[in-house]
């Protein structure tokens, strides 16, 4: 797609697909967007900060598409460190359990990762926005709290073993909606029998939208006609 060719009306509604850099909150880009267009905006997905890659953004009227675009079937690459867990699941945690690695090779991986492929349930991450009498699992997280949280069904239509280099094992996961793949991650290094957490992310499609036709907030700006003086913007 050639942003600079088309035209919007951002009130009447449009679906952007952002590319979501890494370290910034999926929240920070619909505040960004908000200010460009000036209009209702909100996003069909939230990517944690650590995480990148599709982000779709939906203003105007475009807003009352966000529950549909959520229920698309989304695709993920991510990096898998075993040995190592951490309370948040990803790489962003305190490490709370080291383990040594088992000598494996990646047929055995592959094994292992089919018995996560189908209709299974997570447990969510303690770090988390699923709430809990009323309360976000993260806000009591950051008191020092782990509660038990009841396992949620998703559906994992599959798992690609892309390469294993102990102690990084590189997946790819086609899922359902409302999958953490941070508890993915997780459970996989369980089921190995050392631990893990995910190390990296990056959100490749989401239905029919696609990382290689996604655009950054710099081209959108430029889209927009600001070019190189809104560039600082994102260092915000």
């Amino acid at each position: 797609m050639n942003w600079m060719q088309k035209e919007f009306d951002f009130e009447a509604g449009a679906i952007i697909n952002f590319n979501k850099p890494v370290g910034k909150s999926s929240f920070w880009v619909v505040k960004k967007v908000r200010n460009l267009v000036n209009t209702k905006v909100g996003h069909a997905g939230t990517l944690d900060p650590f995480a990148e890659g599709v982000l779709l953004i939906c203003t105007g009227k475009a807003t009352k598409q966000v529950t549909k675009l959520m229920d698309q079937t989304k695709e993920y690459i991510g990096e898998i460190e075993l040995g190592i867990e951490t309370d948040t699941d990803d790489r962003t945690g305190k490490i709370i359990k080291t383990q040594q690695v088992p000598e494996l090779d990646q047929k055995k991986i592959e094994q292992i990762c089919e018995d996560f492929v189908g209709d299974i349930y997570q447990i969510p991450p303690m770090f988390s926005a699923k709430k809990m009498k009323g309360r976000r699992l993260y806000q009591i997280a950051r008191k020092g709290m782990v509660v038990d949280r009841e396992p949620k069904p998703v559906h994992i239509e599959n798992i690609d073993v892309m390469s294993f280099n102990s102690p990084i094992v590189k997946i790819g996961v086609s899922c359902s909606k409302g999958t953490y793949i941070r508890a993915l991650a997780r459970d996989i290094g369980q089921k190995i029998g050392c631990g893990g957490h995910l190390r990296s992310l990056i959100r490749t499609k989401v239905g029919e939208y696609k990382i290689t036709d996604s655009i950054t907030l710099n081209q959108f700006e430029q889209f927009l006609g600001l070019g190189d003086e809104s560039k600082s913007a994102q260092g915000e």
